[in-house]
């Protein structure tokens, strides 16, 4: 392909993307460039003998004028090293000395200097190299720095050495940048050789409050950009679980397989300067339907092809082994870990983001920002048309980030979602869905709101079906879903409720503006119907943090009766395994009661799952959920609800064993007991920690019914300072154990 070769002094284009590659001069200038080479030949050759070893005495007649250019992300296809064989420059012409060349550069990165800790990426252990996207950025030596542009300025001279002053703009593109340096002198023109070792990263800037992804507080920095450990929450609303998790965007190689993300995704790196079209770039990527991103699916319960979801701690093998094998789905995931990788993708670009776990999460699959159950005459309920459903609990990121593609006011947190539900302009991703936006029910604005309004805030409406085919509504509930929206708290471990920042609260005024406002714009807008009167309500309740696993489960039923005559209720129970996604999976046991209440009177009647109706049926996150339907026979009101529950599993626990010092050998105890009375199969135990160890898998064999067993691991840390080691513990009949201990290594002078 030709190159187009412009003199860089007359050069116009100055900017992010000048549309030509950048050359060498033109003919005239490569005329005028020969006849000066042959000028120097025709000089006397004691005089350049003379001007070698002494050239005080003997100078060069036109000295070279300093450099007035600095060029970065030259991408000439047609070379292979940036440099033109037929210029000075190369071998041993003797001209060399006459050209002003740039010997080496140094970028001033160390670690723990100066430009590295004012720009917050003295953290990241390593820059490897990655494939230029074509783009380059002239940046001009200028007398002053302006601040709006691209440009350099000298701060420094020291004979040979020159010191520059480079300003970015904060709308740059994202990513690698190769850096080289040309050079313009009486003599001729020299572009130094790129070395991968100076290439530059550019990353999103969360300190600099120009930059769209500008945030205000420092501890919201820290927690949010450079925190690299997080807690993911699980379970259902009433049993809360929580796993730690090794967001590690600091991690060597780390940052080159975010990149690597990027680029994999085909997607022009002209839009990577847009955080908005960054985060639905990497909200496909991090799944694999439709575009083979990091992560593979799976909820089937069978991951025998794989690593099952429940065993990864942390995003870094992932990453790691996504670009390890060029691009190949790694297998699986879930909600939390496309989560937990999503965040550390994030945070590793300078993004700030969390990761979000809202309980009784509704996965709308018709846009009518309901969710619908249909029930046949009998109120059994008709399974091929409920295809909607509410998950225990869903997990997914929030980013920080200015929305001026929005209305005034909808910037802050955004709502972004990697799990591939459904498509968003025809590919599996979610987001970023401003949750102002959100909260009022403007889901006529981008991205996905309707989607992540429906996941907090959708009513669940029960439709019975007609003599004649047509459905009638007959039962709304409007308190069911989205609760105790939870992310890790900034600062500490402890879990911050955000609940209020996705909707107002329940019952309220502005709740109910909220919802209708936004099933206006719904599928089914028309079927909205107002409140009936009732006077006999129903509630499940559970004692302490409910029932254990291997054991049976008790919940209480509560029937009120709030008018002054007798009701009779014939209540329907049915208690199902389910994913935690709310999708069924089998039933386990079904029953029907009727039960007589007095005038105002609160009846209360105990519901027992023994454990041997449910020991062989259960699955990932062992979600079971007890579905009520009653119909009140004086009155024919309709009752139902829903309540999901998990049976709660053991813990791993980790004791360390000796002093914790940076490279010296030691031990921690891993302890479990089984609280099965039933053995375990082919129990595998994964451990990892940031500066501990990488992660490792421990194939450990059967564990007898009850049995309590210990195992000890050894270990070099290589980083001082608070460290978490975690580990998870995975088989066919018993998953979601973990344990997180503390340590706190020393350094090795230190210790000494």
């Amino acid at each position: 392909m030709p190159v187009e070769t412009r003199s860089i002094r007359d050069r116009s284009a100055v900017g992010r993307f000048p549309s030509v590659t950048l050359g060498f001069g033109d003919d005239t200038e490569d005329e005028n460039e020969k006849t000066e080479e042959d000028d120097v030949k025709k000089e006397n050759a004691c005089c350049r003998w003379l001007r070698k070893v002494c050239p005080c005495c003997c100078p060069q007649p036109n000295d070279s004028d300093l450099t007035d250019t600095v060029v970065t992300g030259i991408d000439d296809p047609d070379k292979d090293d940036g440099t033109n064989d037929e210029k000075p420059g190369t071998g041993d012409n003797e001209l060399d000395e006459l050209l002003l060349k740039v010997q080496s550069i140094d970028l001033m990165k160390s670690k723990s200097g100066v430009n590295r800790m004012e720009h917050h990426t003295n953290l990241y252990q390593r820059s490897l190299p990655a494939v230029s996207k074509g783009t380059h950025v002239i940046v001009p030596l200028v007398q002053e720095l302006q601040g709006d542009r691209w440009e350099a300025a000298v701060v420094k001279q020291d004979d040979k050495r020159i010191k520059l002053s480079v300003n970015s703009l904060p709308t740059a593109v994202i990513g690698r940048y190769q850096l080289t340096v040309e050079t313009n002198g009486a003599n001729g023109q020299v572009v130094s050789t790129h070395d991968p070792a100076n290439d530059i990263y550019m990353l999103f800037n969360p300190w600099c409050e120009d930059d769209s992804v500008f945030m205000d507080s420092e501890e919201e920095r820290q927690e949010y950009v450079l925190n690299d450990i997080g807690r993911i929450y699980y379970g259902t609303q009433d049993q809360i679980g929580v796993r730690t998790w090794n967001y590690g965007q600091f991690d060597d190689g780390i940052l080159a397989a975010c990149l690597f993300v990027l680029e994999k995704s085909g997607t022009p790196a002209s839009g990577w300067g847009d955080p908005v079209s960054v985060v639905r770039i990497i909200s496909a990527m991090i799944n694999s339907p439709d575009d083979r991103g990091v992560l593979e699916g799976n909820w089937s319960g069978d991951y025998s092809l794989g690593t099952a979801p429940t065993m990864w701690s942390g995003s870094v093998e992932i990453l790691n082994e996504y670009q390890k094998n060029n691009g190949t789905p790694v297998k699986y995931g879930q909600c939390w870990v496309f989560a937990g990788v999503f965040t550390s993708v994030l945070r590793c670009l300078g993004i700030p983001g969390r990761t979000v776990t809202n309980f009784s999460s509704a996965h709308d699959t018709d846009v009518s920002l309901t969710t619908d159950v249909y029930l046949d005459e009998n109120l059994e309920p008709i399974e091929h048309l409920n295809a909607d459903s509410i998950w225990n609990f869903h997990v997914w990121s929030d980013c920080w980030m200015a929305r001026p593609d929005l209305p005034p006011g909808n910037g802050g947190w955004q709502a972004v979602d990697a799990t591939p539900q459904e498509t968003s302009q025809g590919s599996f991703r979610c987001g970023p869905a401003s949750l102002t936006a959100v909260r009022n029910g403007q889901v006529f604005l981008k991205h996905d709101c309707p989607f992540v309004f429906a996941e907090v805030n959708s009513d669940k409406i029960y439709w019975q079906r007609n003599v004649d085919g047509t459905f009638s509504q007959i039962y709304s509930e409007k308190k069911v879903v989205g609760h105790l929206i939870s992310t890790k708290a900034v600062g500490s471990d402890e879990r911050n409720d955000i609940t209020h920042l996705y909707k107002h609260p329940e019952g309220s005024a502005e709740e109910r503006i909220a919802v209708e406002t936004a099933c206006s714009y719904g599928s089914k807008a028309e079927a909205y119907s107002s409140p009936t009167a009732e006077d006999i309500s129903v509630e499940v309740l559970m004692d302490g943090e409910g029932p254990q696993m291997g054991g049976d489960a008790e919940l209480t039923i509560v029937l009120r009766n709030s008018s002054s005559e007798k009701r009779n209720v014939t209540l329907h129970s049915r208690v199902s395994v389910m994913y935690y996604t709310g999708v069924h999976k089998s039933m386990v046991r079904k029953d029907e009661t009727d039960v007589e209440v007095l005038p105002n009177e609160e009846k209360t009647f105990e519901w027992i799952l023994e454990y041997k109706d449910y020991k062989n049926q259960l699955i990932d996150q062992a979600a079971l959920m007890l579905t009520l339907l009653g119909r009140v026979k004086e009155t024919q009101q309709v009752l139902a609800t829903q309540f999901s529950f998990r049976l709660r599993t053991p813990n791993l626990i980790i004791k360390p064993i000796g002093k914790a010092v940076v490279g010296e050998k030691m031990a921690v105890e891993i302890s479990f007991t089984n609280p099965l009375p039933q053995v375990l199969k082919a129990v595998v135990f994964h451990v990892e920690g940031l500066g501990l160890l990488p992660a490792r898998k421990i194939s450990y064999g059967d564990i007898g019914s009850h049995a309590s067993v210990s195992l000890t691991e050894h270990f070099v840390p290589t980083l001082p300072g608070l460290r978490k080691l975690l580990a998870s513990l995975d088989c066919k009949q018993l998953t979601q154990v973990h344990g997180v201990s503390n340590i706190n290594v020393e350094d090795k002078s230190n210790a000494a």
